[in-house]
């Protein structure tokens, strides 16, 4: 994964477009970095009074939660369940999520349903 610029680069940049009236693509030539970067590093200069980077990776919040969590896991002992239909299901409820988020949420909760048929074959084969 990438690492940020260092924040001494970004206020050199910024030092030069604020203090020595460079434009910005002149200082972005001088220090060898994209336009659009030293564009960007002057905007947040100018919004926030900071040049750092913000902050890179961690988590998503999930989005199953509380009370949403609770019916959801009561709802999936309590009998057979698709995916699309509990998708369907918490959109009645207020809660829009996608397929893939109740996905990993059954997933991780290890609610897994195995369906299997039955079958003339398979009842002889247990006796």
């Amino acid at each position: 994964m990438a690492r940020p610029y260092s924040v001494d680069l970004r206020e050199r940049v910024v030092r030069s477009v604020e203090g020595e009236g460079l434009s910005r693509r002149a200082a972005a030539k001088r220090f060898g970095v994209g336009i659009k970067t030293a564009i960007m590093w002057v905007q947040r200069f100018r919004a926030t009074g900071s040049v750092a980077a913000l902050r890179m990776g961690g988590r998503r919040p999930r989005k199953i939660v509380g009370s949403h969590r609770e019916w959801l896991v009561r709802r999936c002992q309590g009998g057979d369940f698709t995916l699309r239909g509990l998708v369907a299901e918490l959109a009645d409820r207020g809660l829009k999520v996608d397929y893939r988020v109740v996905w990993a949420f059954v997933h991780a909760e290890k609610l897994t349903h195995k369906k299997r048929r039955w079958s003339p074959a398979s009842a002889t084969a247990r006796t």
